[in-house]
């Protein structure tokens, strides 16, 4: 295909805007498939996906269109994740376009996420094409949001593209909006081959495939290419296309996306974002914008039978065969036995891990409180990454510790910004500045740690702006705090499980209401079982579950008072014995309510 005549673009929105409606009707325009192989959400092909409305993992698509000036264009949309989890993602697939449609519910209006991404999408100088969808709906209110885009963008209500994705109205308008406002790719073909991965999956027969633009030079079949991140060689074995299914073609140019196998046996091994070139002609310059994928939430997963143990490492390393992002180290709990501690990008990544290992593995799991990663500074001046609570020196060994930090915004009508102040402050958010996009709409901007807003905070924001509110935050940088590690002893014996890292000003609270909870949930044993909080040596909070009494004096029916004595001596004494070699089993609620206790 002539360079002129590709064009590279990606569609941009909140969740539920229309965004995979949208690539559906783009698809059914151009005729790229046949009618029985077009569904709902074609480009989500995962049923987390569907049922959530969201997209987990990018793909790419290639189809043609024959335009009013009697040409045929190639066209490439390079779908997107939606969620701030998968950001870098994002970034790197947005790096591959020359091009993305703002795409903004006619109803609903411009919200965090589109803000977030648009500026995603201007940090790499792509054109933005504003499109309006749903404008068919009764609720649409076009020329009010209209001029919520024009306020965000300074274009021209005349730029803007009014379109229904799920009527097909406006599409033609758009696929000429596409091939007359988007820029062809720039590179140069005759330069040495610069190409960069925005995704990888891995195919069982033929290994990890990866999803290339080809910005410099040409790509072919049976080249020995070169991995600038980890230096590791690869001869391509296949090479082409994607329209849901491979279609080889031998050879990808200069600005084209596409695919190649390379008998690439991991997926880690090909990094999102990284240059690929020739071994024989390297390029000197990589592509810039690449970095490592480092988790931000990390959560112990432990079978709930001790014997699937290895099954559920199985089941993992599975897993990580389609999701590099995925970390996990095995780990031993005092409480819970053998498991893995495991890293991910964010709350939303470990839930659909856990949901995939519960459908697609049937792997019953105990999950452990999500824990994000500190920096601990010791009084030797050592810093020392912390991912979990048992890590934590003791509390004599630590100078300081800083927690991570995020910025975020949060978009809403302006009845309810008292409902987020009072939120904001509950959660230790530092308020920095409100903006008003409309007279229904203000975007007000805070600073929060990241450990308060990973457990409920959407579910919280959403709740108290009747569903109204938009949230959506950056990525975190490290600041300076005042932590404590907060234990739970049951009859002496620290539960790990159960221990967090939180504020000192916090932990009281929490202590309680985790004994409290514990009480409810621990059954009763021939022997009293004291739950205790712990900050160091200093116990905060406590509980007791009485003990089952047995009636031993029931078998004395008269006589001396001295013999009802001795039996309840005897029994004194067997409970006390009892008590020392006794052992307290932990239900498994007690860890699922340990993740819905308020630490406010």
């Amino acid at each position: 295909m002539i360079q002129e005549r590709i064009r590279n673009f990606s569609i941009i929105a909140h969740i539920d805007h229309g965004k995979s409606t949208l690539a559906d009707r783009l698809l059914e325009a151009t005729q790229a498939l046949r009618d029985r192989d077009m569904k709902m959400q074609t480009l989500d092909d995962m049923d987390i996906e569907r049922e959530r409305g969201i997209t987990i993992k990018s793909h790419a698509i290639r189809f043609d269109y024959h335009a009013d000036d009697k040409k045929t264009y190639q066209l490439n949309l390079i779908d997107t994740p939606g969620h701030v989890d998968f950001t870098y993602e994002v970034s790197r697939s947005l790096s591959a376009c020359e091009g993305a449609l703002l795409v903004v519910d006619a109803s609903q209006g411009i919200e965090a996420q589109t803000v977030s991404n648009l500026y995603l999408a201007l940090e790499n100088d792509l054109t933005i094409i504003p499109v309006l969808n749903k404008i068919d709906l009764p609720a649409a209110r076009p020329e009010e949001v209209a001029a919520e885009i024009i306020d965000l963008l300074g274009c021209t209500r005349e730029d803007i593209i009014t379109c229904s994705a799920k009527q097909g109205i406006g599409i033609h308008d758009l696929l000429e909006a596409i091939i007359h406002e988007i820029p062809p790719p720039q590179g140069d073909p005759k330069a040495p081959l610069r190409a960069m991965i925005f995704d990888s999956i891995y195919d069982s027969y033929k290994g990890t495939a990866c999803y290339v633009k080809v910005i410099d030079g040409t790509m072919a079949r049976k080249d020995l290419i070169l991995f600038l991140s980890n230096n590791k060689q690869f001869e391509v074995d296949e090479i082409g296309y994607r329209r849901l299914k491979y279609f080889p073609t031998g050879i990808l140019q200069t600005g084209e996306v596409g695919y190649f196998f390379a008998a690439i046996k991991k997926v880690s091994d090909t990094k999102v974002g990284d240059t690929v070139t020739k071994v024989k002609e390297p390029t000197k310059d990589p592509l810039p914008g690449f970095v490592e994928i480092k988790p931000m939430v990390f959560a112990g997963l432990y079978p709930a039978i001790a014997e699937d143990y290895t099954q559920l490492r199985e089941s993992l390393e599975k897993l990580k065969l389609n999701d590099a992002s995925l970390n996990f180290t095995p780990e031993t709990s005092a409480a819970l036995g053998f498991g893995f501690r495991c890293g991910f990008l964010g709350l939303l990544h470990m839930e659909i891990i856990t949901e995939r290992l519960a459908r697609e593995y049937d792997r019953h799991i105990i999950n452990t409180v999500p824990n994000v990663e500190y920096h601990v500074i010791t009084n030797a001046g050592k810093e020392i990454t912390v991912d979990s609570p048992s890590q934590l020196p003791e509390a004599g060994e630590v100078e300081r510790i800083e927690e991570p930090y995020v910025d975020c915004q949060i978009i809403t009508p302006p009845d309810y910004i008292g409902n987020i102040m009072k939120l904001s402050t509950d959660r230790r958010g530092e308020y920095k500045n409100i903006e008003y996009l409309s007279t229904t709409r203000a975007n007000i901007s805070f600073s929060f740690p990241l450990a308060e807003i990973i457990f409920d905070f959407h579910d919280k924001l959403k709740s108290s702006t009747r569903g109204y509110a938009s949230f959506d935050y950056s990525l975190p940088y490290y600041r300076l705090s005042n932590l404590v590690k907060l234990d739970v002893k049951v009859n002496d014996d620290a539960v790990d499980a159960l221990s967090v890292i939180i504020h000192r000003e916090r932990a009281f609270h929490y202590g309680r209401a985790l004994c409290e909870k514990l009480q409810q949930l621990i059954p009763r044993q021939m022997f009293e079982v004291i739950i205790q909080a712990a900050i160091g040596n200093r116990i905060i909070s406590r509980a007791t579950v009485r003990a089952l009494r047995k009636n031993v004096t029931a078998k004395c029916y008269g006589g001396d008072i001295t013999r009802k004595r001795k039996l309840l001596e005897r029994q004194k004494e067997g409970k006390k014995r009892m008590k020392q070699i006794g052992s307290v089993e932990i239900p498994q609620e007690a860890f699922l309510a340990a993740l819905k206790i308020e630490r406010t």
